[in-house]
This record gives C-alpha cells, sequence and structure tokens, in this order.
C-alpha cells in the first residue's frame, strides 16, 4: 500500500470512497471534502489517499481551523473526514493515513490537530477528550467523548479554548449530531 498526496486526477476515486464509506450520508462528506480542498495548499492542511494496486481505497484530510485562545487566535487542523472502502477497513489503511498525516502536521510545527470520532479508535493516535486537555467543543451537538485532540510538539500550555471550524462544516452541516441522525 502506498500513502501519497491527493492528485486532481483522485477527485473521482476520493468522493467514491467517501460515498461508499459513509452510507446515506456519503454525499454531503463528498460534498465537504470538495469544500474543504481549498483550503489545503503546500502549507496549510494535508490531503493524503491510501493505493493499493492502482486503486484509492483510502482517504484522509486534515484541514486549517483555529482555537481562539484567551491570548491569542491559534492555527489549529482538523482531521475530517477520514474513509476507507469497506473491503479495506481493519487492514491498517486508515491507520497508515492517520499516521502519516499526524507526521506531517508535527513537521509543520501545527500544535493541536482536533476532529469528531469513536475515542477507541483515535486514542491510538494520541487523541484524548478535548475537555479534558482544556479545550471547549465548536457545537454541542457534538457528544463530549468525541471532541477529542491531539497536542503535537509545538503545543504550549497557554493554547486552550474554543475550537472554531472552518464555515464549509457550517454550510454543510456536518458538526455534531442532529437529533435526526439519531
Amino acid at each position: 500500500m502506498e500513502i501519497r498526496l491527493e492528485q486532481p486526477v483522485d477527485a473521482a476515486s476520493v468522493r467514491r470512497v467517501h460515498e461508499t464509506a459513509f452510507g446515506r450520508q456519503g454525499e454531503v462528506v463528498a460534498a465537504l471534502v470538495n469544500d474543504l480542498r481549498q483550503l489545503v495548499t503546500t502549507v496549510t492542511g494535508v490531503s493524503l489517499v491510501a493505493v493499493k494496486d492502482g486503486e484509492v481505497v483510502g482517504h484522509v484530510l486534515f484541514t486549517p481551523g483555529l482555537l481562539d485562545a484567551p491570548r491569542a487566535l491559534v492555527s489549529i487542523q482538523v482531521l475530517c473526514p477520514l474513509a476507507v472502502l469497506p473491503a479495506f477497513q481493519g487492514q491498517g489503511v486508515g491507520s497508515a493515513l492517520v499516521s502519516n498525516g499526524l507526521m506531517m502536521m508535527a513537521e509543520r510545527s501545527v500544535p493541536l490537530v482536533f476532529l469528531e470520532g469513536d475515542p477507541r479508535y483515535y486514542s491510538r493516535f494520541g487523541f484524548r477528550a478535548g475537555s479534558d486537555l482544556g479545550f471547549r467543543r465548536p457545537s454541542l451537538r457534538i457528544p463530549k467523548p468525541s471532541f477529542q485532540a491531539a497536542d503535537l510538539a509545538s503545543h504550549e500550555s497557554w493554547m486552550t479554548g474554543t475550537l472554531v471550524y472552518a464555515d464549509a462544516f457550517w454550510r454543510h452541516d456536518l458538526v455534531g449530531i442532529r437529533e435526526a441522525d439519531h
């Protein structure tokens, strides 16, 4: 398996990965990915794909966000979304994507990475409950255990506060869980 930067030619395959992996929400997640790609530059964010036998089988996106800390706004990254084709789940594809992305974020001196996800899965990468680290969720609809953060080497103790998502998350209403989603 190869982990590499997403190329423009991968867009349709990445869309298929998200549509397949996220089921009924797949189209909305794929649309979010299209909007979030605009925030990824050579210095902010990263879009990685996992390729097996020439086929894109997984994708992860790290995009810029802000931490509204008492001292100053802090540029951080948000890991969202992560998707792997169902036939390739449980084979380390997602782990390889997350690990590579976090390594790139650390190399770029990103202090914090946030996400909404399953603590049982993401704790292996150093993610912990955001509230335990002094962070506030951008929405009360995000279940407390799902709101997670990983503090990287350049994190400083004063960097606490409220996560501010990029507008695209709000436009697609992909923050937390709506009552109808239960």
